[in-house]
Order: C-alpha cells, then sequence, then structure tokens
C-alpha cells in the first residue's frame, strides 16, 4: 500500500512540476491552484497509510471545507476545469485506482449537472463520468462489471451479493449514473435504466444506512420524481424519500428542497407547495459548515424558479 502511496504521489507531482506554468498562465483563478492540488492529494491519498494520514489529515479537512463553504461559485467553476484534465491523467497512470476513478467520476458528474449549460457539453462531461463510476465500481468487485447493460432481473441477483465495502463505489457508480441520466433525458434508452439506477441507490441504503444518508435519499427522490407520473414516476415514493431527506440533513441542505419543488411541485402542478418550499430557501442563511456553496446554488435556483412561476403554472 505504501509503494502504491508513493507511486501515486510521485505522479502526482511530476505531473504538476510539468504543468504549473501552463496552470498558472492559463486559470482564471490562479490562486486556487496550490490549495486545490494539495486537496486533490491528500483526498486521493487519505487512507494510503497511518502517515499519510497523520501528514495530510488536518490539510485535508481545511482545504475541503474551504472549497465546500465557498460562497463565490464562480470561483469553483472557473478552477475545476483544469483539475479535471488532471485526474484524467491520475487516472491514465492508474486505471485501477478505484478511490481515483471515484473522485474522478464525482467531480465530472458534480461540474456536467452543477455548473455546465450547454446541453451538449454536459452530455460529454456526465458520459465521461459514467465511464469512471462504472470502473470504479468493476475495480471494486469484478463480480459488477458490465452489470450497467443488464436487465433489472439479470442486476438484482449481483446486487445482492455485494457487501458493505461495496458501499462507496456502489454509491459513485449511482451517482454517476443519475448524472448521466439527467443530462440525457432527451434520450429514451437513458431514462429506461431508470429503475436500474434506482435500485443502485437503494442497495447503497441497505449496504450502509450511514454512509451519506441525506445525499442517498434525495438522488432516490430525484430518480423517483423524474419521470411525471403518466410516464412511471412514483411520486408518493419520491415525496417520501425529499422528507426523509429534509429530516435527515435538518433542512440544512437547501438543494434537497429546491429539487422539492422542481421536480416534485412542478410536474404536480402545486403552485402553493413550489412556492411555499422556495420561500422557505431563500429566508434561510446559505451559510452553512460543507454546505455554503450548495446553498448559495441552491438559493440562485430559487430565484430563477420563482421568476419563472407564473409562466409555468
Amino acid at each position: 500500500m505504501r509503494n502504491s502511496c508513493t507511486l501515486v504521489t510521485h505522479r502526482i507531482l511530476t505531473w504538476y512540476g510539468q504543468h504549473v506554468h501552463f496552470l498558472l498562465m492559463t486559470s482564471p483563478r490562479p490562486g486556487l491552484t496550490w490549495p486545490l492540488l494539495l486537496l486533490l492529494i491528500s483526498t486521493l491519498m487519505s487512507g494510503c497509510s497511518a502517515l499519510m494520514s497523520r501528514a495530510t489529515g488536518g490539510m485535508a479537512a481545511n482545504l475541503s471545507a474551504a472549497i465546500l463553504n465557498q460562497s463565490d461559485p464562480e470561483t469553483v467553476r472557473d478552477g475545476v476545469p483544469a483539475y479535471l484534465l488532471m485526474l484524467d491523467s491520475f487516472v491514465a497512470g492508474a486505471p485501477e485506482d478505484v478511490a481515483m476513478l471515484s473522485a474522478a467520476a464525482e467531480l465530472y458528474a458534480a461540474y456536467g449537472v452543477v455548473f455546465v449549460d450547454d446541453p451538449e457539453r454536459a452530455k460529454r462531461l456526465t458520459r465521461r463520468s459514467w465511464d469512471y463510476g462504472q470502473r470504479a465500481l468493476c475495480n471494486a468487485n469484478a463480480d459488477t462489471c458490465g452489470m450497467a447493460k443488464l436487465h433489472l432481473r439479470e442486476m438484482q441477483p449481483i446486487l445482492d451479493t455485494l457487501d458493505k465495502e461495496d458501499s462507496a463505489p456502489l454509491y459513485t457508480f449511482g451517482l454517476s449514473w443519475l448524472a448521466y441520466i439527467q443530462a440525457h433525458s432527451d434520450e429514451a434508452d437513458a431514462l429506461t435504466r431508470l429503475p436500474q439506477a434506482t435500485v443502485v441507490m437503494l442497495r447503497t441504503r441497505e449496504l450502509d444506512p450511514d454512509y451519506r444518508p441525506g445525499q442517498v435519499e434525495m438522488y432516490l427522490a430525484v430518480l423517483n420524481t423524474i419521470r411525471p407520473p403518466a410516464l412511471g414516476g412514483d411520486f408518493t415514493a419520491g415525496r417520501a424519500h425529499y422528507e426523509r431527506a429534509i429530516e435527515l440533513t435538518g433542512g440544512r441542505d437547501l438543494s434537497v428542497q429546491v429539487k422539492f419543488a422542481r421536480y416534485y411541485a412542478r410536474p404536480l402542478y402545486d403552485r402553493e407547495l413550489h412556492d411555499q418550499v422556495l420561500q422557505q430557501v431563500l429566508m434561510a442563511d446559505p451559510v452553512e459548515p460543507s454546505l455554503t456553496l450548495s446553498n448559495t446554488l441552491a438559493q440562485r435556483e430559487a430565484r430563477i424558479l420563482l421568476s419563472n412561476a407564473d409562466e409555468y403554472f
């Protein structure tokens, strides 16, 4: 394990040494270069060894908090693309590293869904996220390789063989799949895979109820309400998941309420619920440990949804 950590650390520093001038010259926010590099190092290296953990643990926590607590989304938007390329480089150097594949999958999913307005670009980025998510799970458990291509009845027996150790890569697999489906929602083939993505998240919750429970419930809610009831959406289950996610997060994750308004209240044409939920979002303080960035984005989206509500309803 230590040799693996040393090799990856060497690759990181070598890559950065070769490209630091390019990054500093082209990054719109060069001040983020070193902090994000260190964040990536500490994140990808976490768990490699007790020594590495002690050396980087405090720094990783502080840098991660700085990003998640950023109240200016543009700073994050401008800084991320260079690090997507860097993660690609790391994956190329360690193509079977589950942690690295998972980190790339989740970052591509977040950037493609949250920060990209061009639909075609969002499709490309989430397609890469989905590829990384599949590879992460496959390398964590060989029995799951190719599982995404299976029908639900063929997938379920494989999911039943997984254990708690598989919950993290399975979560990444489900998250990247949902991001792909959201970006490709105009394609019938993507939407037909919603039941498979749903059972993946359900199985993640079964394997480890304490692993990102609020996020798992939120994604289950979206999976159940991304289609209208006439096309197979289960809005009764979806509402239960939204309410459970709000309960688990203590209402502090404003993105849950915004998704509740967008994917539940709007399709049901429930204007009262829609406006009530979004007004609560706007009245909330977005500053919350580890949620400031997502809350700031949620409030922006809430304002947009309210501003065009008359046209929608």
